[in-house]
């Protein structure tokens, strides 16, 4: 008897996010490989999605499930155990997907299997001066340390939910999303743990749109911050030097403004380093007006993060030493 089921499961958890959909699901249409299902699961929203998933129903296999509002863990949890592919692939519902992924993909999975994989995630031409802007300050080497799938790194690749797949096996065996912020990275840490193998295909990127306003930017990485820290007390190994960095340029620069008022060439490497970053994000978009405000988005990269990961050292590490590590692993995970 044949296999009729798809190679790859799509899961698109979304809330309130209609016409982000609309496109992801019309770069989904155009693939060059298409076997694969797609899940889109409706997370409690005010403004469903559900018309925009009829208008793809005879151009792509779609599911589309309505829940009450639980969070993005839950509901990517929701959508795992109704996938029916052999490998669960996740993208957010902000993202956009080149013609040629899931061949790429398919390729690289057959030719060199791997349990689990990642990729980058790129500018795409019709970005706002703003999300290109965003996408340089959490992709370049200088503010990220590479750790998000480029060329060079300073941490090993961990696999992340905008670009991220794995087999059916590892969910059975390893289970899905915890109920935490830094969920993805939690996750591919345990399928490590876990003895499966794990690969970056740097060329299956996405384009990911990810914030468009300095606000809500801003509020995106002071989470990603402070969820660093709650993975530092689940995984006490994971917390690496790249992660300390923000951290560092927040303290650093505070300590430059004040001591540049009596000496003023103490802000000479703070200069050297926003000069540097001008440079690397006029070369990389070609674009005066994106590297000007590349400086002000790697700025709130760097500082959001790293205020959100002090605000949550002190107070989770420092004044609590003890950390009951039962506690927290009860807290955040749940049986399948």
């Amino acid at each position: 008897m044949c296999d009729t089921k798809p190679f790859f499961s799509i899961i698109i958890p979304v809330y309130n996010r209609p016409d982000e959909v609309r496109e992801l699901l019309e770069s989904l249409a155009v693939q060059t490989c298409k076997d694969f299902e797609v899940l889109l699961i409706e997370d409690g929203s005010t403004r469903r999605c559900d018309e925009v998933a009829g208008e793809y129903a005879d151009r792509l296999t779609i599911r589309y499930f309505y829940k009450d509002n639980s969070g993005r863990s839950l509901t990517r949890n929701y959508g795992m155990e109704r996938a029916e592919g052999r490998y669960l692939v996740f993208f957010d519902s902000d993202c956009i997907i080149p013609p040629a992924y899931f061949e790429t993909v398919h390729r690289h999975l057959i030719e060199s299997p791997v349990d689990c994989y990642g990729g980058p995630d790129a500018a795409h031409s019709s970005f706002t001066r703003l999300q290109k802007a965003i996408n340089y300050a959490m992709t370049s080497f200088f503010t990220t340390g590479g750790i998000r799938g480029g060329k060079g790194t300073m941490e090993k690749f961990t696999p992340r939910t905008f670009n991220m797949g794995f087999s059916h096996e590892v969910y059975e065996r390893v289970g899905g999303f915890a109920d935490m912020f830094g969920e993805d990275i939690d996750l591919s840490l345990r399928i490590r743990d876990a003895g499966f193998t794990t690969a970056l295909y740097r060329d299956a990127y996405v384009y990911h749109k990810r914030r468009v306003s300095f606000r809500s930017f801003y509020r995106q990485v002071y989470v990603f911050g402070m969820a660093r820290v709650d993975l530092y007390l689940l995984h006490p190994e994971s917390l690496k030097l790249v992660h300390l960095l923000p951290a560092c340029f927040v303290i650093g620069v505070l300590a430059m403004l004040l001591g540049g008022i009596w000496w003023q060439w103490l802000m000479a490497p703070l200069g050297a380093y926003y000069t540097l970053l001008f440079v690397e994000s006029l070369i990389r978009n070609r674009s005066l007006p994106i590297a000007l405000l590349s400086l002000v988005t790697c700025t709130i990269q760097l500082g959001g993060y790293g205020i959100g990961f002090l605000r949550a050292f002190i107070t989770k590490v420092v004044f609590r030493r003890k950390v009951d590590r039962e506690a927290e692993l009860a807290k955040h995970y749940k049986k399948k």
